[in-house]
């Protein structure tokens, strides 16, 4: 439980610090990891630090963030050990840093956002989790679909993988693995892609799929569509390649399953 006294006079993170500021950074993109952000001062608020303290910790996250390493976007490297071992206790195991951070608001005495209410709404502001530890089901569910939900579309920069649209409420985080189909894949950002609805429906259908090089395929019956808006809106996307995400790349494993048995070749 965070005491607050070491952290308003700038001493070392505690885990728990460490925990709400990678829970935050996986949602918010790393371009705006900076203290002017209005999510970042209500975190440092809610931890008795300064924005530029916490901006500063979301950046030494970003120097283990492996697409950002691709991109020669190296993060801040005057990490700490702890820094180190918060990402890679929770590193591809995104439903227990959803967890931990429930648990940590939970014991706290803390002012916090009400939990958004369903995933396809527009993208929601940063709801810490909040209640008591055993929350409903319906609770926990929706915590996860909203931090699955900001991590995807912050990836993407708030616009369809596809055709760009960047309206947030024509946006969905589509599960590449169906939400139902495992526990370990329904909060991996890894395991989304940022659609609009069209797409995400035509996807979510199997009438087009990504393959593991990133690039679209549709099905036979989109390709031989006499429609002019079914060329236009999803056949013309055939064998083009996605739009990728500044971090969170979707998975090869992910989307040759999804080839393999969603998409109706």
């Amino acid at each position: 439980m965070l005491t607050g006294t070491e952290s308003k006079y700038g001493s070392a993170w505690t885990r728990d610090e460490l925990v709400l500021a990678l829970y935050l950074y996986c949602q918010i993109p790393f371009a705006k990891t900076k203290a002017s952000n209005s999510e970042i001062i209500q975190l440092a608020q809610t931890l008795g630090r300064t924005p530029s303290s916490v901006a500063r910790k979301l950046g030494n996250f970003g120097a283990f963030d492996p697409l950002l390493a691709q991109k020669g976007i190296s993060g801040l490297l005057h990490y700490s050990k702890a820094d180190q071992e918060t990402w890679n206790e929770f590193y591809q195991h995104w439903d227990l840093l959803v967890e931990a951070s429930q648990a940590i608001m939970a014991e706290g005495d803390f002012a916090v956002a009400p939990v958004p209410a369903a995933e396809d709404e527009p993208l929601p502001a940063l709801s810490f989790p909040t209640g008591p530890t055993a929350q409903p089901k319906l609770v926990m569910t929706r915590l996860y679909q909203s931090f699955f939900r900001r991590a995807v579309l912050s990836s993407y920069g708030s616009a369809c993988c596809l055709c760009s649209i960047d309206f947030p409420q024509l946006l969905v985080a589509s599960h590449i693995k169906p939400w139902g189909s495992s526990e370990e894949t329904r909060t991996d950002p890894e395991n989304g892609l940022c659609l609009c609805v069209l797409h995400d429906k035509a996807y979510d259908r199997g009438l087009m799929t990504v393959n593991a090089k990133y690039e679209v395929s549709v099905s036979s019956s989109i390709a031989n569509s006499k429609v002019a808006f079914v060329g236009i809106s999803l056949a013309a996307f055939d064998k083009q390649k996605i739009k990728m995400p500044s971090r969170f790349a979707p998975k090869p494993e992910y989307l040759d399953w999804h080839r393999k048995n969603i998409f109706k070749a």
